[in-house]
């Protein structure tokens, strides 16, 4: 489905962990919807029998190849794309995704694989109208993950496999990418993706 004859709007939120993605989402559907618009927030991985098998597979890392590990996203992408993008998409709706296929071409990228070939891998995928890569120091998004979740990070959120992960975002050119500081107050962050997102909407006729 070409961006330009869809009907619905998809906007993906990419990152590395910490950076704010998942909060800013919220607020950016919350605002949405005080408009009247009809939103649909979702997330990768999902909580499909892949998505299932990937949660597990943070918990032991070393049980399955690299190869695996990318075979095991894009087929829960697979689904994500059939289930609920598209269909979404097809109702006229706005899609809001907390990560897509750059998040895993920036994780697995950063892990050896080539991100060229997991572009190619996610072909089957919709372009995103816009992504919202929202960018922060890594040593600002580990106090976040401690301070913020109360947790310690996993394996994905070491500090060295962060900053690769970063390095791969920072590397991708897609016009459909726009960068967002993420280090200034909240409030100035999210008007920001506001703005991105306004000219989209009355695209479609949408006001917000």
């Amino acid at each position: 489905m070409p961006t330009e004859t869809r009907t619905g709007l998809l906007i993906a939120f990419e990152g590395i962990d910490g950076c704010g993605k998942s909060s800013h989402l919220r607020r950016l559907a919350a605002f949405l919807r005080r408009q009247g618009l009809t939103v649909v927030t979702t997330r990768e991985p999902t909580n499909g029998p892949f998505g299932r098998r990937i949660q597990a597979m943070f918990r032991q890392r070393n049980a399955i190849s690299k190869r695996e590990e990318l075979e095991l996203f894009v087929e829960d992408r697979r689904e994500h794309v059939a289930r609920c993008i598209l269909p979404a998409l097809a109702a006229g709706q706005i899609v809001l995704t907390d990560r897509y296929y750059f998040s895993t071409a920036a994780y697995q990228g950063a892990a050896g694989l080539d991100p060229d070939f997991i572009f190619t891998m996610n072909r089957f995928a919709p372009e995103p109208d816009l992504v919202l890569l929202l960018q922060a120091p890594v040593s600002e998004c580990l106090r976040r993950i401690r301070e913020n979740r109360g947790e310690e990070p996993n394996d994905f959120e070491q500090e060295a496999q962060l900053i690769r992960v970063s390095r791969c975002f920072q590397s991708f050119t897609q016009p459909c990418i726009h960068r967002i500081d993420a280090t200034g107050e909240r409030k100035l962050v999210q008007e920001q993706i506001r703005a991105l997102v306004r000219p989209l909407c009355r695209q479609r006729g949408w006001s917000c």
